[in-house]
């Protein structure tokens, strides 16, 4: 079997041709020969329904998840593209807990027009699910960081005639591999971790279902959620090293999981990859290694303020997965969580430069 870090490096290339670019360029146009009216239409026409800037990444990606890939200009484009499409259907069934916009997308367009929305925390076991069309699963969730069994879901929405979707965005497609566990449908921000370099803005879904696939390109192009041929590029190149930052961010994320434990300033320590973790049965079944995201509160705003101040390598953005380590203030942005509670995202920093910087940051607090 083909490993990750040959899939992520090879996937998406074509063998190469004697003269011919290792790593071709983006193809930066928007219109296409056509040709005489004759002839047929060639699969690239318009740079809104396709290039094959897209069709590379898209077959890269769409082998680590084990479908089909249709690339979006963002995450929420892509999480938007499978709830309208499955909203016509019946009810959708959210994560109270998970990403906020998923939530208000969903009560602020598709409620008014006659959509039910039920909403439901990650680790609880499903509602009644009669009359949903759509299961919408994030795990592990964020920020909470909460595990749901995907196989179990699967079952249950099918039992109705439900979609499953699941909300990879976290785990990636080399932690987890949703579409393996019953899922129909597997979301992603690829802004975050797959592109890893802090620089592109896109998102995903793939699926195995051939109609699913079309309608879901058909909903890209009629919305027009198309993203630019460089980013395609840029977030194909960074791919290329998503094996290596995973497992150096694991690393670091494991070695922090006990430090901040065992510090007095710390509480409510998260990360599914701790054998101590209250979702680490369900997260070692079905995920396959782990990534550098945790989570962690601190006494307050004011303790956040400190810990950033006095740490040297930590930055603070509302996004993760990247080269730097970061945190994010999750109540910032209106999550119903502690004032404190901070995303950490583990970066590719060295162990013994950044556990000391953690550990010195934490001793600075006073608030």
């Amino acid at each position: 079997m083909i490993g990750d870090g040959t899939r992520c490096v090879h996937g998406g290339h074509e063998p190469g041709v004697p003269g011919t670019p290792m790593h071709p360029g983006p193809v930066l146009s928007s219109t296409f020969e056509l040709g005489l009216p004759s002839d047929p239409t060639p699969a690239d026409f318009y740079g809104r329904s396709d290039n094959p800037t897209w069709r590379a990444l898209e077959t890269a990606i769409g082998k680590l998840d084990g479908g089909e890939c249709v690339v979006f200009a963002s995450g929420m484009a892509a999480i938007a593209a499978v709830l309208r499409l499955a909203g016509r259907d019946g009810a959708l069934v959210l994560p109270s807990d998970g990403y906020y916009l998923a939530r208000s997308l969903a009560h602020s367009e598709l409620v008014p027009l006659g959509v039910e929305v039920r909403e439901t925390p990650t680790a609880a076991p499903l509602p009644s699910l009669d009359g949903a069309a759509l299961v919408l699963l994030e795990t592990p969730s964020n920020p909470g960081l909460d595990v749901a069994d995907i196989a179990a879901a699967a079952a249950a929405a099918h039992a109705v005639g439900a979609l499953l979707a699941v909300d990879n965005t976290t785990a990636t497609p080399l932690g987890q591999r949703p579409l393996e566990l019953g899922a129909d449908l597997v979301i992603a921000s690829d802004t975050k971790a797959l592109a890893g370099h802090g620089d592109v803005v896109l998102g995903h879904v793939s699926a195995r279902d051939p109609e699913l696939v079309a309608r879901l390109r058909e909903a890209r192009s009629r919305g027009g959620a198309v993203l630019g041929p460089m980013e395609a590029w840029l977030a194909h190149r960074g791919l290329a090293t998503l094996d290596l930052r995973l497992a150096r961010q694991a690393q670091n994320a494991a070695a922090l999981v006990p430090v901040l434990r065992a510090h007095p300033a710390v509480s409510d320590v998260r990360w599914p990859g701790d054998p101590a973790d209250p979702a680490h049965a369900v997260a070692a079944r079905q995920m396959r290694r782990w990534n550098g995201v945790l989570r962690f509160t601190l006494a307050s705003e004011a303790a956040v303020g400190e810990f950033l101040a006095a740490s040297r390598l930590i930055g603070s953005a509302t996004s993760f997965g990247g080269l730097r380590s970061t945190v994010d203030r999750r109540r910032r942005w209106g999550d119903d969580v502690a004032e404190g509670l901070l995303r950490f995202s583990a970066g590719c920093e060295d162990e013994s430069d950044l556990v000391p910087d953690v550990c010195a940051a934490l001793d600075a607090i006073t608030a």
